[in-house]
């Protein structure tokens, strides 16, 4: 009876040639109909909220009285808001400011907590102790009271936006440095790393090209789920009345106007939009970010 094996190869000219682990792991994620699906969408939000002002030319910040809270028709495909504002311009417009805050929490979030998760990981001892102890303060912080005290500091010397993209970051990154550095724990206990300690590299060197690329599935997969939590934090603390300024338009913001029963009961189309946008993206990011776990999976 002849056994068939299954491999990670293509024919190339004749010639078997193995697939690396990233080329396996990209044909398994766009196998993934629910994470491909997802991405789509992400990528179709994306685009269209930065073409928003190359497309729409309504004012988003002109109050017009005449037209408060009208209910969605041909001239106002969503309807309009208590006051008088398109409520699709407006959701398009915030996709831009509530992304770019995602995007770039999301990015010093990653950003920081590798380096510090990376240092303590590798070097251990005093550094190790300093830097989780100080993770671990940012960790046990109260979110809400650091937010509203970094933001009266701030306040006037940025733009809103940067405000809250500092503040977010500054309190999100210890969860990814404690899992980076677990993973670097793990890792420089391999015999590369005492082959590359024996033959001189230095200790940045065998971070950056030899440690950091066998834990960046990991740090991948946390990206994702971290970009959701940034935007969820930004619609939270916007609809608290500590995020993004009420004059720029954000998901957050258009929210905050459903805390009045008056709109939440009986004018849902003022909510609903960007409700039903949050949710569907937050979902499209964690199927990703599914996607990615699944296909970058060592063990698979």
């Amino acid at each position: 009876m002849e056994i068939v094996t299954k491999k990670s190869s293509q024919n190339v000219g004749g010639v078997q040639k193995s697939l690396s682990p990233w080329a396996v792991a990209r044909r398994k994620f766009v196998k993934n109909k629910l994470a491909m699906v997802s991405l789509i969408f992400l990528l179709a939000v994306t685009i269209v909220s930065i073409i928003a002002p190359f497309v729409l030319t309504q004012d988003i910040t002109k109050v017009n009285i005449g037209q408060m809270s009208l209910s969605p028709s041909s001239e106002h495909f969503l309807g309009t808001d208590k006051s008088g504002r398109d409520v699709f311009t407006r959701l398009l417009y915030g996709g831009r400011v509530s992304l770019l805050v995602g995007i770039t929490c999301t990015f010093f979030v990653i950003l920081f907590g590798t380096i510090i998760g990376s240092l303590a990981g590798y070097f251990g001892g005093a550094i190790d102790s300093v830097l989780m102890r100080f993770t671990d303060f940012i960790l046990n912080f109260p979110f809400l009271v650091f937010v509203i005290v970094l933001s009266a500091i701030l306040f006037g010397k940025l733009s809103g936006v940067w405000v809250i993209i500092i503040v977010i970051s500054f309190l999100s990154w210890g969860g990814v440095a404690r899992i980076v550095r677990s993973k670097i724990l793990a890792e420089k206990e391999n015999e590369y790393v005492l082959a590359s300690k024996s033959i001189g590299c230095s200790s940045s060197k065998i971070i950056i090209k030899h440690l950091l690329p066998n834990v960046l599935s990991t740090i991948i997969v946390q990206a994702s789920i971290t970009f959701a939590s940034m935007i969820v934090a930004e619609a939270g603390l916007s609809y608290l009345g500590f995020g993004i300024p009420q004059e720029v338009p954000s998901w957050g913001n258009m929210l905050s106007s459903s805390k009045e029963p008056d709109v939440l009961q009986y004018k849902p189309w003022i909510w609903a939009p960007p409700a039903i946008i949050i949710t569907l993206t937050i979902l499209s990011i964690n199927f990703i970010g599914e996607g990615l776990k699944d296909a970058l999976n060592p063990k698979n």
